[in-house]
């Protein structure tokens, strides 16, 4: 008898499969690190955001207590699926079913002997309502000659969503694991807790579908011109950027110097569309389509008598949203808050302000409008 091993006190069968297990743990950690990377690599491959994937090989300790509950159930060690486990943990349900297809695209899966514990719908259940597919490793994917058992022990590997992880967890440590029978009320409880993450798993998802559902309604009103029917917001200024419809003046505006376009984000001006009260794509439109020429002549004046040869991408929208301000009155005042919104309230904000009002004092639109 192998060393140690007679403390677990158990028959000489299991005895002989605790063996086995302590001569194959070099291949176990082995088939842990194939599983663990080939299922990190397929995940992040098809762009899936996880919580967690995490590997363990089964301890001895724990071996021993299976063996002694069970063990006259196994003939060898490789009857025994989850020496070596894996589990991945997503934030959405619906993505529980994504990472299946991906096991079964990657491993060999052992359908008699996996479960799918979601279908099991009992009251206390939804910590356990996780995929279990017991899979080999197969030859295609990696093959040693040395160690043919690589792809004949058999890995079991769990997916279930973050809150299943957290009920399981808390309930492994206040319910049946904890060696103390737990009383009926706090069971009741428990139970209730479920169902209330379990709603919440379902909800999450569903607001995600809603969410994206959304963003490609928002994507086909941008692409057709609809700028009316959409609502000014993040995601659909983010769209509508993807027209860069402001590329045109940028680009006669750097062609007053010949100068090179630095690209910079033009998101920080949709703090600015908003304090302009801007309700939808189509108000953004309208002044690019109303203002465009009285920018470009404001930056005729800014810049034409200088040798400024590098300019940013955000030069249009900011000298359309200048135009915009002092038209409608706006004055210094209305300048200096821009430019808080962008960078943060400063001395040179207002300083800035007042030399471009001074500018553009001298255009026709300000003159105009009787300034």
């Amino acid at each position: 008898m192998a060393e140690g091993l007679e403390k677990y006190g158990l028959d000489l069968h299991c005895t002989m499969i605790l063996e086995e297990y302590r001569d194959n743990l070099p291949v176990f950690e082995i088939i842990r690190d194939i599983v663990y990377d080939k299922l990190k690599e397929s995940i992040e491959s098809n762009g899936i955001y996880l919580n967690a994937i995490e590997t363990r090989i089964k301890t001895e300790k724990s071996l021993a207590g299976k063996l002694e509950i069970k063990g006259s159930k196994y003939a060898t060690l490789e009857d025994i699926t989850d020496i070596v486990g894996a589990r991945i943990i997503t934030f959405y349900s619906d993505e529980v079913d994504k990472i299946s297809a991906l096991v079964d695209r990657i491993f060999d899966v052992d359908w008699a002997n996996s479960v799918d514990k979601r279908k099991m719908h009992e009251l206390d259940s939804f910590g356990y309502n996780s995929l279990h597919y017991i899979c080999r490793i197969p030859k295609s994917l990696h093959h040693d000659p040395m160690h043919p058992e690589i792809n004949t022990i058999r890995v079991e590997i769990q997916m279930r969503t973050a809150l299943q992880h957290v009920w399981a967890t808390m309930y492994h440590d206040t319910g049946y694991k904890s060696g103390v029978e737990v009383p009926k009320e706090y069971l009741r409880n428990l139970n209730r807790l479920a169902g209330m993450l379990e709603l919440a798993d379902e909800q999450f998802s569903l607001i995600r579908t809603n969410i994206n559902d959304y963003r490609r309604q928002v994507q086909n009103l941008v692409a057709s011109g609809r700028f009316d029917d959409v609502p000014l917001n993040g995601d659909s200024f983010k769209s509508f950027l993807n027209l860069r419809p402001f590329d045109k003046l940028v680009k006669r505006i750097a062609a007053i110097n010949q100068a090179e376009v630095h690209e910079s984000s033009i998101l920080p001006y949709l703090a600015v569309l908003n304090h302009l009260q801007f309700k939808s794509l189509g108000d953004v439109d309208r002044m690019i389509k109303d203002n465009s020429e009285d920018a470009y002549t404001l930056a005729v004046y800014q810049i034409g008598n200088t040798d400024l040869d590098i300019i940013s991408s955000t030069v249009a929208i900011q000298d359309l949203c200048v135009v915009t301000i002092l038209k409608n009155k706006g004055g210094a005042g209305g300048l200096k808050h821009m430019f808080d919104l962008l960078g943060g309230s400063s001395d040179y904000n207002a300083e800035r302000a007042e030399r471009i009002l001074q500018t553009a004092k001298q255009l026709p639109f300000m003159l105009e409008n009787g300034e």
